[in-house]
């Protein structure tokens, strides 16, 4: 059995593996062809954190593979309110096929899946956001940026960060990360990603000139530079992270046919502009429907690594 919790975890014939899986049960839905993989099964579906495309998206994958999606809130579950985590781990995963979460601390995941006895997925962390990255590779599958691409994150060195930062260390791909001083990713992490890249052949580097990342990068992506919990810091980010706005002066010296991509939801006229949000470089409504059909890959993949 396999949890799928970081893509650190994961060997690159893996992860090409679950993203083929997806792209060929997309082409199913696509054609209105049934496909009940996993039909009869049950997904727990706890969130700590809530999220539009992460609910959406779980819940009517699960059904169109012919299973069925629980929600479970904090208000619905004793998870966090006086029962250990491994207790709630136990009864769940004697209940369902299959548990995504999406919480806080990373390490609450990983104590849920040393006590299930089922798959857990994460559906994101304050530390990994993995699910995300199957749908971006996706779309820079579909789009054809996928051979030798080269990809610029620009902003926080946060969850999202950290997911691309495992993803270019794992498949070997030109990786630059441009972030403000002092919000550098997790040091341990960049510490395993570049062990990872010494042995795929990756290249991954770091800046602080949003401008040096995105000279000829064939892909560009960002994230909010205010996520859930950091509401207070609002005021200072917002003037620490001035200048890496993805804009069109930022996009004119990417490759000319490079592509934006945001895992949503994005803040208009902040981390990107409204005019490559919504121009011809931007495939972001691609890339978030692909996260209904990038986790029906993964959990069909995972129901047959059981």
């Amino acid at each position: 059995m396999r949890h799928f919790l970081t893509l650190k975890d994961y060997t690159k014939k893996e992860i090409l593996e679950i993203v083929d899986l997806a792209l060929a049960i997309k082409k199913e839905q696509k054609a209105k062809k049934p496909h009940p993989y996993l039909a009869g099964q049950t997904l727990a579906m706890i969130f700590e954190k809530s999220s539009t495309r992460t609910r959406v998206s779980f819940e009517t994958g699960m059904f169109q593979l012919g299973g069925h999606a629980l929600f479970l809130s904090n208000r619905d579950i004793h998870l966090g309110r006086g029962e250990p985590v491994k207790d709630t781990a136990r009864v769940i995963s004697s209940m369902c096929d299959m548990v995504m979460i999406r919480t806080f601390e990373h390490s609450m995941l990983e104590e849920f899946a040393q006590f299930s006895s089922v798959p857990v997925i994460n559906g994101l962390t304050d530390s990994y956001h993995p699910v995300q990255l199957i749908a971006d590779y996706m779309t820079m599958v579909e789009c054809g940026r996928h051979e030798n691409p080269i990809v610029a994150y620009i902003g926080d060195g946060n969850n999202m960060t950290h997911s691309w930062l495992m993803l270019a260390a794992k498949l070997g791909f030109e990786l630059r990360v441009a972030t403000p001083k002092g919000y550098e990713c997790d040091p341990h992490i960049v510490e395993n990603a570049l062990m990872l890249a010494s042995e795929s052949g990756a290249k991954i580097s770091f800046t602080h000139d949003p401008k040096v990342a995105v000279l000829g990068a064939t892909v560009i992506t960002t994230d909010t530079w205010i996520s859930m919990g950091q509401e207070e810091e609002k005021a200072q980010r917002l003037q620490d992270f001035t200048g890496y706005i993805v804009d069109e002066a930022l996009m004119a010296i990417a490759d000319p046919y490079a592509i934006f991509l945001h895992c949503l939801p994005a803040y208009r006229g902040v981390e990107v502009s409204e005019a490559v949000l919504e121009g011809d470089q931007s495939v972001i409504f691609q890339e978030a429907e692909n996260r209904l059909h990038g986790q029906k890959g993964l959990m069909v993949w995972l129901d047959r690594h059981r």
